[in-house]
């Protein structure tokens, strides 16, 4: 039986595909800067330690989500999700007229800024449309993205970094994102809400924010999203070191772990709505933590390592999948608003992960490894704390 075309698809599906696919674009230069560190370090003059800087920095602007989501509040999810596409084509534009240090960190919490704003309207615009016993599989194909980004975005930029440079990509995204913002505004229908249906920045706050339940789940977000990014920031550099990794092999790193993430999606779609969102978290948790005690065992040769990589891989990106499906039924008032504070917490969780990763990989990645496992065995904490 033949796929269905494009255009036969349900207007639900369209939306899906075409949020799943700007989340490609939208987390390729995200993510290209870990397994290129050293590359783009090089260009702009710096070294990979001061590179860290640059990453917090990108990671803090996400303390900003709540302010930028709550325009998906209050003006509909169309225009926050376009809103979230104009800042990250700003960004790369940026960096692609006037490359240089300091247009380079901009571009980046510019794009990260996009992120930060389209992120959270997207989880409330399925959290709106899809029923909560169906939505983790909703969630898990949106967050294909994150995988693709590693399968198709980072090779791709790899690709093109060796044959033109390191600047090379960053025309590319922007050009793409001009497209992404034609598509969306075709294919999402206008939802300006009603005004008696919207409720002040301070009054989403404070009513997320008394929720006990509420803010386990957000805490619950951060630790495992720092657990996960203090390893992330020195996976390039731990096979460089040890096993002599140049930029071909860390584009295959990033490939193996773009499949291991797809997988995990997949886990997904396919698990969390049937064993119940806390249930498949929690599970996820106790993977991960297996998985990164494991990891320096094993990691004898360089396919060990590449097998250790995966199962670290697969079992955080069903965690964190799971968690966001989650947490976008936590409150129901203002959900783009909780789901900005979420992404908050993400991103202020790899934001304190990328202070202190480096400087913990001096001691060796056992050290950077044991900071997972705790940061992992708190999030269980809280996990305990969160009910429906």
């Amino acid at each position: 039986m033949p796929l269905p075309g494009l255009f036969t698809l349900s207007p639900l599906r369209r939306q899906l595909l075409a949020l799943m696919a700007v989340r490609v674009l939208f987390n390729t230069p995200h993510r290209m800067v870990y397994p290129f560190l050293d590359v783009f370090a090089r260009a702009l003059g710096i070294t990979p330690g001061a590179f860290s800087g640059i990453l917090a920095s990108r990671s803090i602007i996400g303390a900003a989500s709540p302010f930028l989501a709550w325009y998906g509040d209050r003006r509909g999810r169309r225009q926050g999700l376009l809103l979230g596409i104009s800042l990250f084509t700003a960004g790369m534009l940026l960096i692609a007229v006037r490359p240089g240090l300091w247009t380079f960190a901009g571009g980046l919490v510019l794009a990260a800024a996009g992120k930060y704003t389209l992120d959270p309207v997207m989880q409330a615009f399925m959290g709106d449309r899809v029923p909560f016993a169906r939505r983790g599989r909703a969630v898990a194909f949106v967050e294909l993205g994150w995988s693709l980004s590693f399968l198709l975005g980072v090779p791709a930029a790899g690709l093109l970094i060796s044959r033109a440079g390191w600047l090379a990509p960053f025309p590319a995204l922007a050009l793409l994102g001009i497209f992404a913002a034609l598509v969306l505004a075709l294919v999402i229908p206008k939802d300006r809400p009603d005004a008696g249906q919207t409720f002040p920045l301070k009054e989403n706050l404070l009513a997320i924010l008394r929720s006990p339940v509420t803010v386990a789940g957000i805490l619950v977000s951060l630790l495992i999203s720092a657990a996960n990014e203090v390893f992330t920031v020195v996976f390039g550099l731990w096979l460089g070191e040890s096993f002599g990794f140049q930029l071909a092999a860390l584009s295959g790193a990033s490939f193996l772990i773009g499949i291991s993430e797809l997988l995990g999606e997949s886990l997904v779609g396919f698990w969390t709505d049937r064993l119940g969102k806390v249930r498949a978290v929690g599970a996820g948790i106790l993977l991960n933590i297996l998985s990164a005690i494991l990891l320096p065992t094993i990691a004898r040769t360089d396919a060990l390592a590449f097998a250790g990589l995966f199962l670290f891989y697969i079992t955080f990106e069903f965690t964190l999948v799971s968690s966001l499906a989650l947490v976008t039924e936590l409150s129901g008032q203002a959900r783009a608003t909780l789901m900005g504070l979420n992404v908050s917490a993400l991103s202020l969780g790899r934001a304190g992960a990328d202070l202190i990763a480096l400087p913990l990989f001096d001691y060796g990645v056992g050290a950077v490894l044991l900071v997972t496992v705790l940061l992992n065995l708190l999030a269980l904490v809280f996990l305990r704390r969160v009910r429906l």
